[in-house]
């Protein structure tokens, strides 16, 4: 009888393995997920019964658990104590980059370099982050800053998603599977299925505190495996279209051109520019070609729509094995992902690379307050800057490696 129930519970073991494993995505599998995973019918802490003192407070129950895994988006204070950087390496980034303030000098003047100024300052209370308190509303826009919360760009309850025919939809077809990993609609013996919408994100009229989203959410495509170190081989997100749109929601200033100079955004890329992509390799070296110029600390949109063949495509490009490192095609657009991460860095501003300095490596090493790199380091160590820029082999850039503006503008 013991071995019997022994065998039963190694079943139940390997049942639970493959469940969260594989193409299941187990929790919200691109919907409204388990309802008792966020909300407590008795004994709440939150209001609308949720099991987090907030909204943020409780999605960071599953998302910030300690360790790097694919789904984690904060490492707790104790993993990254001072002079460690966050563990997180998915394209978003990690929002434990809100907690490292550095303290360096610039010519000789003390500077400053808060952790608020990393990223989105979502407000969790149970996990210590609180209000920016620079921006009062999102720069270039109204949204409160006092109201950010994971649950201002992704709908807790995933409603969105693309039915059989295409079309985006906030009802009809049940959602079977998430929309994240190129999964499509499907139709099946048992009747027609939607897929849900990339991470979840807003689009389609959803109103929060005040701000419309207009538009549909993003097409893009990840591969399962994203949150990862790119010292061998680099993560590349398909990205499809509609970011800048998105991001447009509460930033719509930072999109507009009247009367001022603005980066482009949403725009397709010149030829110049592609060309640019395409032939640089590292600071001195503009020997590249466009089969293999992807670069994840720049990429772009591929300025592809949603439809099967589009998905189809962006999942053949989201890879984690260098197979698809192809440049920008001729439909490609420059987004606010093309230098920004959506959560959070370590570099002021949100940015992808290190922008306040001429040079992002100095004399063939990551910049550190340990290494010969210091007057560029920030405050940052050399294992701080190097898990900033995702832990890449420093040997595939040039000794003095200038700013990765030059991926499209080739400057240097």
């Amino acid at each position: 009888m013991k071995i019997f129930k022994l065998s039963l519970i190694l079943v139940a073991a390997v049942a639970v393995m493959f469940a969260l494993s594989g193409t299941s995505f187990a929790f919200h599998s691109g919907g409204v997920a388990e309802c008792t995973g966020c909300h407590e019918m008795h004994n709440a802490k939150g209001t609308n019964l949720l099991q987090g003192t907030d909204d943020s407070s409780t999605c960071l129950i599953c998302h910030g658990e300690a360790g790097q895994s694919s789904y984690h988006v904060l490492t707790p204070d104790s993993q990254m104590p001072a002079g460690t950087a966050p563990l997180n390496m998915g394209p978003g980034g990690d929002f434990g980059w809100l907690k490292k303030d550095y303290f360096f000098a610039v010519r000789g003047a003390p500077n400053t370099e808060l952790g608020q100024t990393h990223g989105h300052n979502i407000i969790a209370a149970d996990n210590g982050l609180t209000v920016d308190t620079d921006n009062p509303t999102a720069p270039g826009g109204v949204y409160p800053s006092g109201s950010l919360a994971c649950t201002s760009c992704h709908d807790m309850h995933g409603q969105g998603r693309y039915l059989t025919t295409g079309v985006y939809a906030k009802t009809g077809q049940a959602i079977y599977t998430s929309g994240s990993y190129g999964s499509l609609p499907s139709v099946a013996a048992s009747g027609n299925y939607a897929t849900g919408v990339y991470r979840l994100l807003r689009g389609g009229g959803d109103t929060v505190d005040g701000v419309t989203f207009s538009t549909n959410p993003p097409v893009a495509v990840v591969n399962s495996t994203y949150n990862r170190s790119e010292f061998y081989t680099q993560t590349r997100a398909a990205y499809g279209s509609g970011m800048s749109d998105f991001c447009g929601t509460c930033h719509p200033d930072m999109h507009s051109t009247v009367g001022i100079l603005r980066h482009p955004q949403g725009q397709t890329m010149s030829g110049k520019v592609i060309g640019n992509y395409n032939f640089y390799v590292k600071s001195g070296s503009m020997t590249g070609v466009a089969a293999s110029s992807y670069l994840s600390l720049v990429p772009f949109e591929e300025g592809l729509t949603y439809s099967t063949a589009n998905v189809n495509t962006l999942k053949g490009h989201a890879v984690t094995n260098d197979s698809q490192l192809s440049g920008p095609p001729a439909t490609a657009m420059v987004m606010c992902l093309s230098c920004h991460r959506a959560h959070a860095t370590g570099f002021g501003d949100m940015t992808r690379w290190h922008t306040e300095d001429q040079f992002i490596i100095h004399d063939g090493v990551w910049p550190g307050t340990d290494n010969i790199g210091s007057d560029i380091a920030r405050g940052h160590s050399s294992q701080e800057t190097a898990a900033a820029y995702y832990n890449k082999n420093v040997t595939k850039f040039s000794g003095f490696q200038r700013q990765l503006c030059n991926k499209c503008h080739a400057k240097d």
